[in-house]
């Protein structure tokens, strides 16, 4: 039986990250905060009127750069803390105060863009010639031209940043914050309930009967707060549309395409060709799932059980160090002391506890190392969700190294390619390490289940159901509970066809993941698996080489596009053939799945 979930206060420390390593003290953090808004006064004094030289526009440049540091460090600490205890009203409040800070000082900074864009081109080479720091920064300045609008409306756009932000810190609140979840029973037992619990554990339980329980008490709870979510979605998806018909966008998907420095086609070319030559595949499996497990039907509820769970490995904390470290040792010894700090600086939040964040993510505050967020559930999954966040850690501290902080983010298109190569790295290495039948098809299936799964398949339905959403809305429509939920049960229903029951509740997946408040997000996990999947097979048959070639990939940042990055990288995704092949792949991993499960069985009569 799943424990009650503890308060936070009630964690051991060594269970939680440690944001000592941004401030010692939250007095540290007020300081700097103060020290901002100082900063802010002498860029405008310095600089405002006057960026009209190569010099003066590096020096202002410079010190954006210092100022930015200090912001992203002020942010990333308080909003860190809300993400492991969404019942603390003290760091919602400080939350609050660093983003009504960081509104104000992008309104009074954003004279910097709006002055540069009037500068002659000349002007402009000769800044990027002068500053290798700063030369992507004012290439974009170039590249955005077109879209800025006056100095007075972008003022006002950032001060408004937080109140354009609202729609996600609202969802935040009422899915971590308001939702009680009451206990549900099941053959006389009682079995709390919570989100993470729900996501990370009752999903996956062999048990149907505890399994199905949890996904109807789960969906019961979470449609009572259908109309607020949709009421947060709605705002935020015509926030988007408005401010991409102020800055001349022909729709919403140009506008949040363009930060992402790819065309339209490949974001179509991952959902259309997803959906219709990947679904046979999956539906293959999903049957397999069915027949497995010996179930009445194959619902929706049941896609997450795994092929073999009582070959599952129990995974301690302490054990997963010794998969991580000796499956991404291929990478090198420097990549290897990044894990390795990672696990003795506390970059990592274990824990388990109420009002925590759902899922996983990885911050990567500039030159600070990581700080890494997950639910440990003793799993071999959980080796796999951290070998992910680690290759956003590797990758950003790698990044932060040699790039400076105007230069540190990088394409929402390709973020997710170095953290999906980290899985694939984990599975190849587990895959070579024995030779046994079941557990070369426990490795198969555990790379379909986790990494495939919730990158080609969760995120490929969720991009699905977003695009329909845009179309709505850019042809002048709006979008209640509702509809959305039509529009995901449909897209769960076109995808899966006949192989799974799209059961009474899984057309509210849609009020379950923040992607949608992050732009066009989703579809780039395929995206960037797609380009990991290449890379990785190009390490196993190349070696040192292709290794080589990644290392400088992660070391580049935000100065080159994903067509630029896969390039280096030795792959081409300005055609389809790195995605069918991936599709491939995956189908042939199945295929073996199969064959595997046909010869078990026969072993075993």
């Amino acid at each position: 039986m799943t424990d009650e979930l503890k308060s936070r206060s009630e964690i051991p420390e060594e269970l939680t990250w440690d944001l000592s390593r941004i401030y010692a003290t939250e007095e540290a953090m007020l300081h700097d905060m103060d020290k901002i808004s100082s900063m802010c006064d002498d860029i405008i004094n310095t600089y405002k009127g006057n960026l009209i030289d190569a010099q003066t526009i590096n020096n202002c440049l410079d010190a954006y750069q210092e100022l930015t540091k200090l912001i992203l460090y002020c942010y990333d600490y308080a909003n860190l803390a809300v993400n492991v205890d969404y019942y603390n009203s003290h760091d919602q409040e400080l939350y609050g105060k660093i983003q009504s800070l960081y509104a104000t000082v992008s309104s009074k900074l954003s004279f910097i863009d709006s002055e540069l864009s009037l500068i002659s081109e000349d002007i402009l080479n000769d800044a990027m010639n002068q500053s290798i720091s700063n030369k992507h920064y004012i290439y974009e300045i170039l590249r955005n031209k077109p879209y800025l609008l006056s100095p007075e409306t972008e003022s006002t756009l950032k001060a408004l940043t937080q109140t354009i932000n609202a729609p996600y810190e609202l969802y935040s609140n009422i899915k971590l914050a308001d939702m009680k979840f009451e206990n549900f029973n099941v053959n006389g037992k009682s079995y709390p309930l919570g989100y993470s619990m729900f996501e990370d554990d009752y999903e996956y339980d062999k048990n149907t009967d505890i399994r199905r329980s949890a996904f109807n008490a789960f969906s019961k709870k979470i449609k009572e707060y259908e109309h607020a979510t949709a009421t947060a979605y709605q705002t935020h998806v015509q926030t988007e549309k408005t401010l991409a018909t102020l800055r001349g966008y022909e729709s919403v998907i140009d506008y949040l395409l363009y930060s992402q420095e790819v065309d339209k086609d490949m974001y179509h070319r991952q959902i259309d060709l997803i959906t219709s030559k990947l679904a046979p595949h999956m539906r293959k499996y999903a049957k397999l799932l069915k027949r497995i497990h010996k179930l009445d039907k194959m619902t929706f509820a049941d896609l997450k059980i795994s092929v073999d769970p009582d070959y599952d490995p129990s995974v301690t904390i302490e054990e997963s160090k010794h998969y991580i470290e000796n499956g991404l040792s291929i990478l090198g010894d420097d990549y290897i002391n990044i894990v390795k700090r990672a696990y003795n600086e506390r970059w990592i939040d274990f824990a388990k506890n109420k009002g925590k964040c759902t899922g996983g993510f990885c911050s990567s505050p500039y030159q600070k190392g990581s700080y890494i967020l997950l639910t440990w559930n003793n799993r071999m999954a959980d080796v796999f969700t951290l070998a992910h966040e680690l290759g956003h850690a590797g990758h950003f501290y790698i990044c932060n190294q040699h790039q400076s902080v105007l230069d540190s983010d990088v394409s929402t298109y390709f973020v997710e390619a170095p953290s999906t190569m980290n899985e694939l790295i984990m599975a190849n290495y587990l895959k070579n390490s024995n030779p046994d039948k079941r557990f070369r098809r426990w490795v198969l299936s555990s790379m379909i289940s986790n990494t495939f799964y919730h990158n080609f398949v969760t995120h490929l339905i969720e991009a699905a159901y977003q695009r329909e959403v845009y179309k709505i809305i850019d042809n002048g429509g709006s979008v209640n509970a509702e509809v959305l939920s039509k529009i995901m049960k449909e897209t769960l229903q076109n995808f899966w066809g006949d192989a799974v029951e799209i059961n009474e509740g899984a057309e509210l997946t849609w009020m379950r993941q923040p992607h949608y408040y992050m732009g066009l997000y989703s579809y780039t996990y395929s995206a960037g698996l797609t380009v990991a999947t290449q890379v990785a097979k190009r390490i196993e048959s190349e070696g040192s080489a292709a290794i080589n070639d990644w290392m400088k990939v992660l070391a580049t940042g935000g100065t080159k596009t994903p067509l630029e990055l896969a390039q280096m990288a030795g792959v081409d995704i300005s055609t389809d053939k790195p995605l069918l092949d991936t599709i491939d792949y995956i189908g042939q991993m199945i295929d073996e799945i199969c064959s595997l499960t046909d010869e078990l069985e026969n072993e075993n009569l």
